[in-house]
């Protein structure tokens, strides 16, 4: 077992409560099997070869259901949790100790040629069916909420919810905390409307006191 693979089930076992062994977490986690598949066509790639890489990238996606291209560069310590949807674009470039939930996609805005995935640092969070696109950056720490779309570069250490994603919470202050507990994520929208409504509210009272 090489030191990059010990590298990675230690990560699994560090951030999934679920994950007992090493040899469940080997057998037993695509997140694993796919970070194997893209080592291995990354090796190819790098290397000028075109289609041996993308047919393992192809394969890699039959078995576990997670699409990592080649050509992305991925550092050590990627957790996916179940991975089922996940979609990695070419020139994607992740830090360490990142973790993806299902259903995520770094991916383009378009056909342009060049640097077109998002850059994501260190310690980065991105929870499930979030998308996240074009060439921005994901600051080192920033956790981006289930479901949120992610357009524009975001700070270290902030916390991204909606569609489009906004800044709602930034180095231990509330933006307008949270961890990313799923179940504890802000709406900006609905506060927002809450908001107009207690305004209006507001009116209509003083409107009946002049009349």
């Amino acid at each position: 077992m090489t030191i990059r693979l010990r590298q990675d089930i230690m990560a699994v076992k560090e951030r999934d409560p679920a994950a007992k062994t090493a040899l469940e977490v080997m057998l037993c986690y695509p997140g694993i099997h796919a970070l194997i598949f893209h080592r291995l066509a990354h090796y190819f790639y790098r290397r000028g070869q075109v289609l041996l890489p993308r047919l393992i990238s192809q394969l890699s996606r039959l078995l576990t259901g997670i699409e990592i291209h080649p050509g992305a560069i991925i550092g050590q310590g990627l957790f996916v949790d179940h991975g089922m949807g996940v979609v990695i674009g070419e020139t994607s470039e992740l830090g360490n100790n990142v973790t993806i939930y299902q259903g995520v996609t770094l991916g383009g805005t378009g056909k342009e040629k060049g640097k077109r995935h998002p850059t994501i640092g260190d310690n980065v969070v991105i929870g499930a069916g979030a998308k996240v696109l074009g060439p921005i950056e994901i600051g080192t720490g920033a956790r981006i909420g289930a479901g949120s779309v992610v357009l524009n570069s975001v700070p270290p250490g902030a916390t991204v919810v909606g569609v489009p994603g906004r800044v709602v919470f930034h180095n231990g202050e509330r933006v307008h905390s949270i961890n990313l507990n799923h179940t504890d994520l802000p709406d900006p929208v609905a506060e927002a409307l809450k908001r107009l409504q207690d305004q209006i509210d507001l009116l209509r009272c003083r409107i009946e006191k002049a009349e």
